[in-house]
């Protein structure tokens, strides 16, 4: 009890945060500005180079291959920058936003300097 009057006394003891909370700025940056009705946004794809390697994507946060559902749409295909969504008879690319925050735009080998 004598603690707990020294820490209403104290306003400063009030005011301490969580040490694991990451700061307001990127707990801001990381929320979803999505609202419901928004098209999904394509945030990665990794596709394995060698035949048969894996497909993968990461669509609004959430890891998919080719055959899973998302959000009531079956994964048709993924390929190097873009998923294939099949709903129904409907069909929806999603494409890496190349240029755009938070996009990504495909890695280049470096040119190679004739010696």
């Amino acid at each position: 009890m004598l603690a707990s009057a020294a820490q209403a006394a104290n306003p400063a003891a009030q005011a301490l945060q969580d040490p694991t909370r990451p700061p307001a700025v990127l707990a801001a940056k990381a929320a979803p500005d999505a609202t419901p009705g928004d098209a999904p946004r394509l945030q990665t794809v990794l596709v394995g180079r060698a035949p048969g390697g894996r497909h993968l994507a990461v669509i609004d946060g959430e890891t998919v291959r080719p055959g899973d559902s998302f959000h009531g749409a079956r994964v048709a295909r993924i390929a190097e920058g873009e998923v294939e969504l099949v709903r129904g008879r409907e069909r929806q690319v999603l494409r890496l936003a190349q240029d755009a925050p938070g996009g990504m735009t495909p890695a280049r080998p470096a040119p190679q300097h004739a010696r």
